[in-house]
């Protein structure tokens, strides 16, 4: 199985990720030892949704890094 996820940041921002072990990856993220997020803790997983295929995964993360993955994310994937 592989995971794309949205973390909400301690500053509200949002970061987005791509992982085949959520669970590994989060420990990783709360312990500090991915850079991107280390200075923004504590973080919270706000979204995350499961894909048969790496390829399905990767192309979910990439979308949800543009600006119309942006206005989705705000109106469907996370609460306000």
């Amino acid at each position: 199985m592989y995971y794309a996820y949205i973390l909400q940041l301690r500053d509200k921002t949002y970061y987005h990720g791509f992982s085949d072990d959520l669970k590994t990856r989060m420990k990783a993220h709360q312990s500090g030892e991915v850079e991107s997020t280390k200075n923004l803790r504590p973080l919270e997983l706000v979204f995350y949704s499961a894909f048969s295929s790496k390829k399905k995964a990767l192309d979910f993360e990439k979308y949800l890094k543009t600006q119309s993955g942006f206005a989705f994310r705000n109106k469907r994937l996370i609460e306000k």
